[in-house]
């Protein structure tokens, strides 16, 4: 949810790069997988929401065990940054919510 704020809007490399292992994970997801769900997003916002309605079957656990990799990744790589001065800004934060 939201926009990385790490560069530019269209320069933003951790924006792009959540959002392409996101809707790729979500497209695998139902491709691959077969599995049905709900999404709900708003681009401007930089927000998406994806609700499985049943039991996720082991494909699309695999599936989502590999975005959380990716995210965690991203987040270790460009989560804090040091910027002048020493202070440190923070652009990314991974927060898994299981419900």
């Amino acid at each position: 949810m939201g926009h990385a704020g790490f560069g530019r809007s269209g320069k933003d490399i951790v924006c792009a790069s959540i959002s392409i292992l996101v809707i790729n994970t979500l497209n695998a997801i139902e491709v691959l997988a077969n599995e049905h769900m709900i999404t709900e997003s708003d681009e401007k916002e930089g927000y998406i929401e994806c609700q499985f309605p049943d039991e996720i079957n082991d494909k699309t656990k695999l599936l989502m065990d590999s975005l959380v990799m990716g995210l965690k990744e991203i987040e270790q790589n460009y989560g804090k940054r040091k910027r002048l001065f020493f202070k440190e800004k923070r652009y990314f934060e991974l927060i898994i919510k299981e419900v």
